[in-house]
């Protein structure tokens, strides 16, 4: 699935103990949806979701780190059991220093997913900067890797197969399904 990877990008992804994800755009495909009433409404993608717990089961703690402050992600972060959750954060970087220290990593063992240029901050520093493919180029240019999936459509789910790949746990995790 993964083996027409270059072995750098898989080294790295071996290393990884905490999988960090910006939410708009990433976790979701980006767009807002706002009722009459004013509420934010979002969709996110069950494949991601899963992925998500599959890798938690696999031992990579996962947190998210986003602008906004929204009770849908609260929702969504608090279903999935993400472990650590900075919302309605202005400066990425300083949430970023603090999740390290909280969730007991260094920064080279650490992925990020992103799409816009207010997650770049982080994605410059982690091990594994990772765009979705609908990212803005700028993004894509300070990547190691770009999904083949857009925001909200199975980015999320890729990159925990990726990880769970370069870690030999992916088959392992996919085969307890058939039994």
């Amino acid at each position: 699935m993964f083996t027409h990877l270059p072995e750098e990008l898989l080294e790295r992804a071996r290393r990884i103990k905490l999988l960090i994800m910006d939410v708009d755009g990433v976790l979701t495909g980006g767009q807002l949806f706002i009722n009459s009433n004013g509420e934010v409404i979002k969709a996110f993608n069950t494949l991601d979701g899963h992925g998500i717990k599959m890798l938690q089961d696999s031992g990579v703690q996962t947190a998210i780190i986003t602008a906004r402050n929204d009770a849908a992600v609260s929702a969504r972060a608090q279903q999935l059991g993400i472990s650590h959750y900075f919302y309605g954060v202005a400066d990425k970087k300083e949430a970023y220093i603090e999740l390290c220290r909280k969730a007991g990593v260094s920064q080279d063992e650490c992925a990020f997913v992103g799409d816009d240029v207010i997650d770049l901050p982080v994605m410059t520093r982690c091990a594994m900067p990772i765009a979705v493919a609908n990212a803005h180029d700028f993004v894509k240019w300070h990547a190691v890797y770009t999904t083949a999936h857009r925001g909200g459509k199975g980015a999320v789910r890729e990159v925990c197969d990726l990880i769970m790949f370069a870690q030999d746990k992916l088959q392992a995790a996919l085969e307890e399904y058939l039994k």
